[in-house]
C-alpha cells in the first residue's frame, strides 16, 4: 500500500512530471462493505462504509486532444492518448479506469478535450477495498466540475458503474461508486440498489471502543474474469427461472418452493442473496437500535453463506476470520467480491495487538502470504481537495 501523499505533495508530482501547475486535485476513498456482498447487482440492499484510504487525482486540462496519464506505483512512465481516438482499444491497465470516465461522459455529451492526469493511491489494489472505484469516482468529480457538467453524486455513481462495466469488463453493481461519492464521516451508506435511494447509518466505531480491522490476504482477485461473472450469472438465471425481475424480489418464505425448481448450485446462489438482503435490513435495524457492538453475529453468518452458499471465500480469508473470532472479534467475514482480498474483523479496540499477532501467526504457521493488517474508520466521500 502506497504512502499517503498531501494535496501539497500531489501537486508538487503533478508539476514535476507535467511542467505546469494542474486545475485541481481530487480524492476519492475506496471503501469497506461493511455487509451485503453480490446483492447490488440484484438490486438488494448494501451497507458499504468509505474508508481512510483514498484515490488522488490531480488534472490539468489542456489545449489540445492529447491525454498525459502518469501514476505514482508501477513503471510505466507516462501514458499518451489522443483523446480524438480514444476507444475500447486504446484504454488498458490502469489507465482504463480514468479514460473509461472520460469515455462514459464523452458518450452522456460532456466532452472533456485534453489533459494530463497524476494518480496516487493508498487503496491497496485487489484487496476487495474497491481500489479501482476511488479512482472512477476521483476523475468522475474532478471532469464533472472542470467541464461544468453540473452532474449530481447519484449521476457520478452510474457514470463510475458505465466505465467498469462497459470498458474495465466488471459486471459490478453501484454499491462501490456509491460508497466513495455518498459516505459521510462516522457513518455507513444504506443503499438500496433497486431505488438508488440511500440514507447514512450512524457508525460511530471510535465512541464505542471499538474498530474495524483489515486483513489483506495479498490473494488478488479481479472482477473482470473468472468467479465473479460465473456467480452474476446463476443469481440472473435463478431469476429467470423463478419468474422475477431480480433476486431482490425472492423472500425467504419463497426459498422452499425455489429449492424444487433450481438445480443445487444455484439455489445455493440464491439462497445467499435472500439471506444477504435480509442480513443487511438486520444490520441497519441494529445498528440504529443498539450500535455497532451488538452486529457481529451478522458478519460472521455472512461469511459462513459466501463460503457455504455462494462460494467464493478461499482459505486464506477462512483463516483470517477463524482466527479473529478464536482471539476475541465480535464478528468478521470476508468483504468485497470474493476470491482472495480482505476480510474484516469487527473488534474491541484494546484487543487490536492480539488479534493482529494471531493473524500474522496463523498465517506463517499455514505457509501463506504474510497478510497486510491494519484499522480504517467511515471517512467521508468523493471531495475537491486543493
Amino acid at each position: 500500500m502506497s504512502e499517503s501523499l498531501s494535496p501539497e505533495q500531489i501537486v508538487e508530482a503533478f508539476t514535476a512530471a507535467f511542467g505546469q501547475a494542474p486545475d485541481g486535485v481530487w480524492s476519492a476513498p475506496g471503501r469497506v462493505n461493511l455487509i451485503g456482498e453480490h446483492t447490488d447487482y440484484n438490486e438488494g440492499f448494501v451497507l458499504p462504509f468509505a474508508i481512510d484510504r483514498t484515490a488522488g487525482v490531480a488534472i490539468g486540462l489542456r489545449q489540445d486532444s492529447t491525454a498525459r496519464l502518469l501514476s505514482s506505483y508501477g513503471d510505466q512512465g507516462v501514458v499518451t492518448v489522443d483523446m480524438d481516438s480514444l476507444s475500447h482499444d486504446t484504454m488498458s491497465g490502469w489507465t482504463a479506469y480514468p479514460l473509461g470516465v472520460v469515455w462514459v461522459l464523452g458518450q452522456m455529451g460532456v466532452s472533456v478535450g485534453g489533459f494530463d492526469l497524476f494518480l496516487h493511491s493508498t487503496v491497496p489494489s485487489g484487496a476487495g477495498l474497491s481500489s479501482s472505484a476511488a479512482i472512477e469516482c476521483a476523475v468522475a468529480s474532478a471532469f464533472n466540475e472542470l467541464a461544468a457538467a453540473g452532474l449530481s453524486s447519484k449521476e457520478l455513481v452510474l457514470v463510475g458503474q458505465r466505465a467498469e462495466n462497459e470498458v474495465v469488463g466488471a459486471p459490478t453493481g453501484i454499491l462501490d461508486q456509491s460508497a466513495s461519492l455518498l459516505s459521510t464521516q462516522g457513518h455507513a451508506v444504506f443503499l438500496d440498489c433497486r431505488t438508488q435511494t440511500s440514507r447514512p447509518v450512524p457508525l460511530d466505531l471510535a465512541a464505542d471502543g471499538l474498530l474495524v480491522l483489515v486483513v489483506d490476504t495479498k490473494v488478488t482477485h479481479a472482477h473482470a474474469t473468472g468467479g465473479y461473472a460465473a456467480r452474476r450469472a446463476s443469481c440472473e438465471l435463478g431469476a429467470q427461472v423463478l419468474g422475477v425481475a431480480a433476486l431482490r424480489d425472492v423472500t425467504a418464505a419463497d426459498l422452499g418452493e425455489a429449492a424444487g425448481l433450481l438445480d443445487p448450485e444455484t439455489f445455493r446462489r440464491v439462497r445467499h442473496i435472500v439471506t444477504e438482503n435480509q442480513r443487511v435490513l438486520d444490520t441497519v435495524a441494529v445498528l440504529d437500535d443498539a450500535g455497532p457492538g451488538a452486529i457481529g453475529a451478522l458478519l460472521t453468518a455472512s461469511h459462513a453463506s459466501m463460503r457455504d452458499d455462494f462460494e467464493i471465500s478461499c482459505p486464506e480469508l477462512d483463516l483470517a476470520v477463524d482466527t479473529a473470532l478464536a482471539h476475541g472479534a465480535l464478528g468478521a467475514r470476508m468483504t468485497g467480491g470474493g476470491f482472495g482480498g480482505s476480510a474484516i474483523a469487527l473488534i474491541r479496540a484494546a484487543s487490536e495487538a492480539a488479534v493482529r499477532t494471531a493473524v500474522l501467526a496463523a498465517f506463517a504457521d499455514a505457509g501463506f502470504t504474510t497478510p497486510d493488517i491494519f484499522a480504517v474508520s467511515p471517512a467521508p466521500g468523493a471531495r475537491r481537495l486543493q
